[in-house]
């Protein structure tokens, strides 16, 4: 498609975006692969430490991933100053900015059998996403320039005056051998060697805001030490220190006027984790067993992994001129992608209760910048694109479950699931961060982009504006009660800073959480269990109510007809940012799934959203209705294949048409006016392949009437490929 055609071109994103792509593919299969050798796909912990009198056998491959902080200085001069400036910038975790760092690693460790050890390693590691910068966009969060890890400079050149300079990590890596002493189940190491960094420059004009945006590699060396020790079969944890030296590095800004001379020294601190292959030999000569035998208590630790590429394109489509706006699909043929590698790390704290934290690293970019259409085409793409991968941690929360008598009933482990056995009636509470829709409006059928169907109103109601940042995560706490054939859900959930929906530059910088928790989302579901005809269902009404500060559709238009002419409030957007008081928005929606017998299952879902004031955070739709089957392979010999199609209907209410035409701009849509308004509808249709029951490639069609409600725009084709695999 265009879109891979232009990363192909684009020389520099290639090689680090192939490089995780690469890294993040080649775990994931590595570990799948021994998983199915083994017939084991989670290991079963028994207590720790080990006991074995040989010691640990670390002997083997290894591949694993890591999380992190960096800290250091950089040491700078040119023609108006010279001096140090500080690499570490602030971690927020309500915004995710500052320096925080994800990667992966794999090496090879030889242990001799006096219990030294040899080996080598080679790493990727990628900064947090770049903060927006501090200011009225963005009043509570972020780093003064939108950096992640790097130097921030101010100084006055003797050219030009007032000037800044700031230069940003963008991808790093190290190739090192380790050597170190492995008493017992302990590891502890010196490594080192040779350590890399790409990174883009910035020297900007204060007076006139023009800036050169150099890239640039840096070459450099570095040295550290860690320890580490088993924590499960396979699996052991380590933490690392490592001080990174990338070297001076001379640009010529202002076709040589500028020059500036800079080095960048790093500190990096970091926990990780490894899966060792084929270890099951003790080392000296000992038998060591690191695969646990069949055990009766459930594990202590779990850790799952995924990872999902999509390539999603459209060929050109009818667009009359004039029907154009900031935040229309693009007309033209094009393509875009996405790809995110995710770690699901378990601990069990007591009884029934687990710690999950989930790193992540993402890349990529929706269409149209993940604008055009309200039933978005991929909701693996996010309302924030980076074109180099960046490191998350999505969730990290807390669950605890509480039996209260029934049927036992057995679970099996899966992400962010450990393995066990559970009442049938019991109450579950989770506190911490992760999506609202982990919890409440989840469909067998379509509620997951990541392998069966892509769009965003598929996956969930539409109507569904449910809390989030822009990458759909929040704080908040739900409590589930499970008796007999229903459950009670129920939760509370922190909001963005503002809302998305809007013209000016806050819709992308309001993507960080309110650090206040003054603005707050109420969600309540009713789930009840049937069988029709002998097979399982379910029916679930999910509702909302949203309070915050939001503007309302009816005033907005008013304002702006009021306003003089040319005036800041004759712009519908700015009227509606300015009507933003504390009001209560509320939605509801219904969620059918019902098994017809063991490979077919249909689904449809129906929801109602108030239509008279803004949208927050998902996107842009006040009624909407769903249905569709899902069929397995079995029938074809294909058992683990999956086929779908789906119809989808959205629609708004004359508030907010009459919002739209006279200019205004949503959180997915806006083409500058909408005379034309028609009901979107979307068909789409999946085929899920299965190369192994953890590797699935599948390819998903979409066919797109009246893209963001309007009538002479489209139809649209949207065609996706999609690689997904995980263990």
């Amino acid at each position: 498609m265009a879109g891979l055609g232009r990363i192909l071109r684009n020389k520099l994103n290639t090689r680090t975006q192939l490089a995780i792509g690469a890294s993040c593919t080649a775990m994931i299969l590595a570990s799948a692969s021994n998983a199915f050798a083994d017939d084991i796909f989670v290991t079963k912990a028994p207590p720790l430490p080990y006991s074995n009198t040989a010691g640990y056998n670390w002997t083997g491959f290894y591949f694993g991933g890591h999380i992190g902080g960096g800290f250091g200085t950089s040491n700078w001069s040119t023609p108006g100053g010279s001096g140090s400036a500080p690499i570490y910038q602030t971690i927020n975790t309500f915004d995710e900015a500052g320096s925080f760092l994800t990667g992966v690693q794999g090496g090879y460790n030889y242990l001799l059998r006096n219990r030294v050890l040899i080996g080598g390693e080679a790493d990727f590691t990628f900064p947090n996403f770049p903060a927006i910068p501090i200011g009225a966009l963005n009043p509570q969060g972020g780093s003064p320039i939108g950096l992640s890890t790097g130097p921030n400079i101010n100084f006055t050149s003797p050219v030009s005056g007032p000037a800044n300079f700031n230069e940003a990590m963008l991808a790093s890596g190290t190739v090192r051998a380790r050597i170190g002493y492995a008493p017992g189940n302990w590891l502890f190491y010196a490594t080192g060697g040779f350590a890399w960094t790409y990174n883009q420059q910035a020297l900007t004009n204060v007076a006139t805001g023009s800036s050169e945006s150099p890239f640039l590699w840096r070459l450099g060396w570095t040295v550290g030490g860690g320890v580490e020790t088993p924590i499960a079969p396979h699996w052991t944890a380590k933490l690392e220190y490592l001080f990174l030296d990338f070297g001076n590095k001379t640009y010529q800004f202002s076709s040589g006027v500028q020059p500036f001379t800079s080095d960048f020294l790093l500190q990096e601190v970091r926990a990780g984790v490894n899966y060792q292959f084929g270890n099951d030999a003790g080392g000296s000569g000992g038998a060591f067993v690191t695969k646990a035998p069949a055990a009766v208590n459930p594990d202590n630790v779990n850790f799952h992994a995924q990872t999902t590429f999509v390539e999603q394109g459209t060929p050109a489509f009818r667009s009359p001129v004039g029907s154009l706006g900031a935040q229309s699909l693009q007309p033209v043929a094009n393509g875009r992608e996405t790809i995110d590698a995710t770690l699901y790390a378990g601990l069990r704290l007591w009884q029934g209760a687990e710690l999950w934290v989930d790193p992540e690293i993402d890349q990529g970019h929706g269409l149209a910048e993940t604008h055009g259409v309200a039933g978005f085409p991929s909701a693996e793409s996010y309302k924030l694109g980076f074109s180099y991968p960046y490191a998350r941690v999505d969730r990290y929360f807390i669950r605890q479950t509480i039996n209260l008598g029934g049927e036992t009933q057995k679970v099996d482990a899966d992400i962010n699931q450990f393995a066990g056995s559970q009442t049938a009636n019991r109450l579950v509470l989770t506190v911490g961060k992760f999506a609202v829709v982990d919890i409440f409006d989840t469909n067998k059928y379509a509620n997951n982009p990541k392998a069966d169907f892509l769009n965003w109103s598929a996956v969930n109601a539409g109507t569904f504006d449910y809390a989030g940042d822009a990458w759909g995560y929040t704080y908040g706490a739900a409590a589930e009660w499970y008796q007999s054939i229903f459950t009670f859900r129920g939760g509370v959930f922190d909001m963005s800073v503002v809302p998305a929906e809007t013209s000016n530059a806050i819709a992308a910088y309001a993507y960080g959480l309110d650090q206040t928790l003054s603005q707050q989302q109420y969600v309540g579901e009713i789930e009840e269990r049937h069988e029709l005809w002998g097979q399982p269902g379910k029916l679930k009404i999910t509702a909302y109510v949203t309070h915050g500060r939001m503007g309302d559709f009816q005033d907005a238009v008013a304002i702006a007809a009021a306003a003089a002419p040319g005036s800041f409030l004759s712009n519908v957007n700015n009227a509606l940012v300015a009507d933003r008081i504390y009001r209560l928005k509320p939605g509801v929606s219904l969620n059918l799934e019902q098994q017809v017998n063991d490979w077919m299952g249909v689904f449809a879902r129906a929801g109602w959203a108030d239509g008279n004031v803004e949208f927050w955070d998902f996107t842009d739709i006040d009624r909407t209705v769903q249905a569709g089957v899902s069929i397995t392979g079995k029938n074809w010999g294909r058992p683990d294949d999956t086929v779908g199609i789906m119809g989808i209907v959205n629609g708004l209410t004359p508030p907010h048409i009459a919002y739209f035409n006279a200019g205004g701009m949503g959180v997915l849509i806006g083409d500058g006016s909408l005379t034309n308004y028609g009901l979107e509808q979307i068909i789409e249709a999946y085929y899920s392949y299965a190369i192994t029951p953890s590797l699935k490639v599948g390819f998903d069609y979409q066919f797109v009437i009246n893209p963001g409600y309007n009538e002479i725009r489209g139809p649209v084709n949207v065609f996706a490929g999609r690689i997904h695999t995980q263990f």
